[in-house]
């Protein structure tokens, strides 16, 4: 069984649980994906998601300390997502992420980045507004190097800390020119989100747990989405999604770490009207 430290897989599998109780069934079968579906899904009932969900990472992924992960999900009508959840089946905090919406949506687009910790299924579990399960699986091989969940942050210690907080967000494609309009944007926190695995060479000790623990993006006073991480997102938290405009002016999103660090910053995204 791989080791998972309790202080980076339980705030996320409590969240997914909150979200989840009922009956067993699974897609591809790891060792660890019975227990994964139990804790986090309470056991209950996942369907087959294709042709509702889509899930792209890379087979061979270049680097395994940040490998894309995106999911594109379209329900039949009439229905709407709920949750969303990133799962690495063999990494030590196998709930990457989960993605409460904000919006009663049917169709939604989300990607991030994560580590990969050795050769492993991944998985995007979608749960709708009237609580079914979808599931769609990929098996990720690992390209070799070390474990990417103790492996040392890249760059300068010292620049990444100066650099803790700032934030990025850019519109993917063409941006929005009024209400009612899909659009795209990807979002960019620096930070180091420390695994709690990683020895330092110089003191010998691990350096302590530091992950980004939640992450909100608000249009207005309208919630697209919140965000649960957990240490299997990647350094440097990057979430990539789709809204539909509702005539404000400006994203605001806001992001929080194990901590208490806490950043907020707004965003034009176009027009408000």
């Amino acid at each position: 069984m791989v080791r998972r430290p309790a202080s980076s897989l339980f705030p996320v599998l409590l969240l997914a649980a909150a979200v989840c109780t009922g009956f067993p069934v699974a897609g591809l079968t790891s060792d660890t994906w019975p227990s994964i579906h139990a804790e986090a899904f309470g056991g209950r009932s996942i369907q087959d998601g294709r042709g509702i969900v889509k899930l792209t990472a890379p087979y061979r992924p270049e680097d395994v300390r940040s490998v894309p992960m995106d999911a594109d999900i379209k329900l039949p009508q009439g229905r709407t997502i709920k949750a969303v959840s990133f799962v690495v089946d063999m990494n030590p905090s196998p709930v990457a992420a989960v993605f409460r919406m904000g919006e009663a949506r049917s169709a939604v687009h989300l990607a991030t980045r994560i580590r990969l910790d050795q050769q492993s299924d991944v998985r995007v579990i979608v749960e709708t507004d009237d609580g079914t399960l979808y599931m769609a699986e990929q098996l990720v091989k690992f390209a070799g190097g070390q474990a990417s969940c103790s492996a040392p942050p890249v760059g300068d210690p010292a620049e990444i800390a100066a650099n803790m907080g700032k934030m990025d967000f850019a519109t993917v494609g063409t941006a929005p020119t009024g209400s009612h309009q899909t659009a795209r944007a990807r979002y960019d926190l620096n930070h180091p989100n420390h695994t709690g695995m990683v020895l330092d060479p110089v003191t010998l000790l691990y350096i302590p747990l530091l992950m980004v623990e939640r992450i909100e993006a608000r249009q207005g006073d309208t919630v697209v989405f919140e965000m649960t991480g957990s240490i299997t997102l990647a350094q440097n938290p990057a979430v990539e999604f789709d809204f539909v405009t509702n005539g404000a002016a400006e994203m605001t999103i806001s992001a929080r770490d194990t901590s208490g660090g806490t950043w907020t910053r707004s965003f034009p995204i176009g027009p408000a009207g």
